[in-house]
């Protein structure tokens, strides 16, 4: 019982959106790995949110562990809990393809992992993107300004399997801009 209630505490707080504007309350460092089929198109986008050491704390803090850390299998009911509220709020992120928007569907597969500090959640989205891909956007931000979001100083995008000519490059979120953006480009063959 004590698990599903800061589990939903936890949730509430990371996404209790419409409270906060004026300043984030959770910070997130990104990671994305963008990873393609045999056929050359865009199967899916592999995210790693390592959340502050506080929030980190917080949704570890009660969580029973025989091995110390809590381990991924403890840590499931909470990472269920987390992708349930991210799902409302469409994972905080935008597709295109070329200029036209996709929408992605629910995470396939996710999971928590916590090393003492920081608690990481990973989770993948499944895309459908056709062969020969010549541009894509991927947008992430919290409108809110509840949860800053942010990629990681090294290596924040990799492409997985891409073909060759195909290249990625960041825009991080500024002041002025307001998403961070992975934009992926692929030269015809």
């Amino acid at each position: 019982m004590d698990l599903v209630r800061r589990s939903l505490a936890v949730c509430i707080l990371f996404l209790s959106i419409g409270g906060a504007s004026a300043h984030p309350h959770v910070w997130v460092i990104m990671k994305c790995k963008v990873i393609f089929d045999d056929n050359g198109s865009v199967a899916t986008l592999l995210y790693s949110w390592s959340f502050d050491e506080m929030t980190s704390a917080f949704t570890a803090l009660g969580i029973k562990s025989r091995l110390g850390d809590p381990t991924r299998e403890e840590l499931a009911p909470a990472a269920s809990e987390q992708i349930a509220w991210l799902r409302k709020v469409d994972f905080f992120t935008t597709m295109k393809v070329g200029n036209v928007s996709q929408r992605l569907p629910h995470a396939a597969d996710y999971w928590l992992d916590f090393d003492g500090k920081v608690l990481t959640l990973h989770f993948s989205l499944p895309v459908n993107t056709a062969p020969n891909l010549i541009s894509m956007t991927i947008e992430t931000y919290d409108p809110s300004y509840f949860v800053d979001m942010r990629f990681a100083e090294m290596n924040p995008v990799e492409l997985v399997h891409a073909p060759s000519g195909c290249k990625s490059s960041i825009v991080r979120q500024t002041w002025t801009q307001t998403a961070n953006s992975i934009v992926v480009t692929c030269e015809g063959p």
